[in-house]
């Protein structure tokens, strides 16, 4: 089947009619009985959906995951656009291995492969120390990680949740991390790009990726960091590092998620373990900035609706012109006696 909609063009009270990705599938009592809530999802967007009672009860099994063809109509719910489905049917397998994935799934705007390619020279170039180059390059070009990499989301929904996210949440970590180590260069610059690199390893084995991306049960069971530690305690058993250096590194792991309400095994008790935790939270709290804001135009400004991971709405400023001329000497001398004049005045 051929998809003829896209979650981006569809605005209030437009027909839907098209076939989406299920993001997600719950049942819910309503007072006037059970309903469908869906998540709907395409290389665009996500969109919320709902299968009102009694229609809801003629529907079974609907799942995350599964390609449903939907008709029904867009309205707007305490400001953003939510489907009313009239009409559901999910495909068979045939139509569903007929479809183009990449219509249903979001992606980086990077080819994988480019990203890892990067990221290992940035690994190359920088880590001069040899047991943590030999540690970093065993674990990315390993045949049980490498090719998760690849196509690895880095969240279910939160920030760079599509595929790729992972490699380009990491490398833009790794940045920051060494941009850092720049600014205060008593950091230990080694540990701080391997543990940027691995903080979050483990969300290859956390989330299913794929249609459904999901929670696998490890995932729910153990959490992203365990995971990654485990699968890594290997190659640092055969790096030849200090014990002393792997349990740094080990701490800056436990430790990048900062508080322990936020899910951190550990608070951060070193210089480098504040600096990945930053560095981490600024990546991905402008990620979350950047898709918040990804329906505005370039000179739209404005607020957002209520973002619940967030806490709070969050403004998209006026911006300053980019290509405003430099004042001339005499345009800033002229602003400098206009200012003095002011304070005389005053």
């Amino acid at each position: 089947m051929q998809k003829k909609q896209f979650i981006k063009d569809i605005g209030s009270n437009d027909d839907v009619d098209a076939i989406f990705l299920l993001g997600a599938a719950s049942i819910q009592q309503a007072r006037n009985g059970p309903f469908w809530r869906l998540e709907l999802k395409d290389a665009s967007g996500a969109l919320e959906a709902k299968i009102w009672s009694p229609q809801s009860q003629e529907y079974a099994g609907l799942a995350a995951g599964q390609i449903v063809e939907v008709q029904g109509r867009a309205s707007l719910f305490r400001d953003q656009p939510q489907v009313t489905i009239d009409r559901l049917r999910p495909l068979s397998p045939e139509e569903t291995a007929a479809c183009d994935l990449a219509l249903f799934l979001s992606a980086s705007a990077r080819p994988g492969k480019e990203m890892l390619e990067e990221l290992e020279e940035l690994c190359r170039r920088e880590l001069t120390f040899a047991a943590w180059k030999k540690f970093v390059l065993s674990v990315l070009g390993h045949a049980d990680i490498r090719p998760r990499l690849l196509t690895a989301p880095a969240a279910k929904s939160v920030h760079h949740a599509y595929v790729g996210g992972l490699l380009e949440h990491t490398l833009s970590v790794a940045g920051l991390a060494l941009r850092l180590a720049d600014h205060y260069p008593e950091l230990d610059r080694q540990i701080l790009l391997a543990a940027a690199v691995c903080h979050d390893l483990g969300k290859i084995w956390e989330l299913t990726g794929g249609l459904a991306n999901d929670y696998s049960d490890a995932g729910r069971l153990l959490g992203h960091t365990i995971l990654g530690l485990e699968r890594l305690e290997p190659f640092l058993q055969e790096s030849g590092l200090h014990p002393e250096l792997a349990r740094h590194f080990k701490h800056l792991l436990l430790s990048h998620h900062g508080e322990h309400q936020y899910g951190s095994p550990q608070l951060p008790q070193t210089a480098e373990a504040f600096v990945l935790h930053y560095a981490d939270n600024l990546d991905a709290k402008v990620a979350q900035c950047r898709h918040i804001f990804s329906t505005f135009t370039e000179d739209d400004s404005g607020w957002s609706s209520y973002q619940a991971t967030l806490g709070r709405s969050m403004h998209n400023p006026a911006r300053t012109p980019k290509n405003a001329p430099p004042e001339s000497g005499t345009q800033r001398k002229a602003a400098k006696e206009d200012q003095c004049s002011l304070l005389s005045k005053a």
